[in-house]
């Protein structure tokens, strides 16, 4: 009984492994991406499911593949505008008790059936976050992204919480609360942007691909004068 509890744990870990070998071989040429979050049950007739769908097309139309849990609702949003002006879609499902159906609007599939394999190729492949109205899933990426970055675990990215009477509660908690009881620091909150404006979104995320394709092309002058 022993052993056969110590081969599921074997097998298991070649599965968590293939989702990762799978998921590098299938996007690690998708850059720049920006991951879109939010709820699956949003409907198609919400004011966010519109906003969603006009965030991802103007970034779309600006070269940014558009990452989702390739779920209904903001998923759905998202990728139906990220697929405009050719743009890749790509949608990260998870298999879960109620199973989600996948949305039609993905053009790069991949499934997961565990959530911190997937949660890695969110944030790996993405140059920028955009928060949606969601629940308890939203909350989870943006808050894991927000930690990596405080604790210098990725590099800094632009985290935008779209809606701003969703998020502004939140955002007042941490500023009155949090702040309050010195959990978190001032300049940590310089970290989130929060907005109604589609355009600004793309605004940010191009100002931060052109930012960051300066530095590498720095980098890359002054490693060519080294060897000089």
């Amino acid at each position: 009984m022993v052993e056969d509890l110590k081969g599921k744990e074997t097998w298991r870990l070649f599965r968590i492994l293939s989702e990762f070998i799978e998921g590098f071989d299938e996007l690690s040429h998708i850059d720049p991406a920006v991951s879109i979050f939010g709820s699956a049950r949003i409907k198609k007739t919400d004011k966010f499911y519109i906003k969603t769908v006009e965030v991802a097309d103007l970034l779309a139309k600006e070269g940014f593949a558009i990452i989702t849990g390739g779920g209904p609702g903001i998923m759905e949003a998202a990728n139906k505008g990220g697929k405009r002006h050719k743009g890749t879609s790509v949608g990260l499902n998870i298999s879960l008790p109620m199973e989600q159906k996948p949305n039609r609007f993905q053009n790069k599939i991949l499934n997961f059936r565990y959530f911190f394999a997937r949660k890695v190729m969110f944030v790996k492949y993405a140059m920028g976050y955009v928060c949606m109205p969601g629940g308890f899933g939203t909350m989870d990426e943006f808050f894991e992204a927000l930690t990596l970055i405080q604790t210098h675990k990725i590099h800094p990215f632009p985290l935008i919480l779209f809606g701003t009477d969703f998020w502004c509660p939140l955002v007042d908690y941490m500023k009155t609360t949090m702040l309050k009881y010195k959990t978190i620091s001032k300049s940590e909150l310089d970290l989130i942007y929060l907005t109604d404006d589609a355009h600004e979104v793309r605004d940010i995320m191009v100002a931060h691909r052109d930012f960051k394709a300066r530095l590498i092309e720095e980098a890359k002058k002054k490693k060519e004068q080294q060897q000089c």
